[in-house]
């Protein structure tokens, strides 16, 4: 999922207020209590801050050598 900084900028506006239902990624989520809401700010902020081709984000790099006997 592809967050932005708008989304980060959300969850820690529904902290600051004490608000539960919050716009992220174009959806309106409520969440259930204010644990709920660190860990997502934890989990966008660790997102945007992921660098970019980050085997963890969905691909893997390979190489491949054979030993060749003439």
């Amino acid at each position: 999922m592809a967050y932005t900084q708008s989304d980060l900028d959300n969850v820690r506006q529904a902290i600051a207020t004490g608000e539960k239902s919050v716009m992220v990624n174009g959806r309106r989520v409520e969440y259930r209590d204010m644990s709920e809401l660190l860990k997502a700010e934890a989990h966008i902020e660790a997102e945007l801050n992921r660098p970019v081709g980050d085997p963890r984000g969905g691909f893997r790099r390979f190489r491949f050598t054979t030993l060749r006997g003439d």
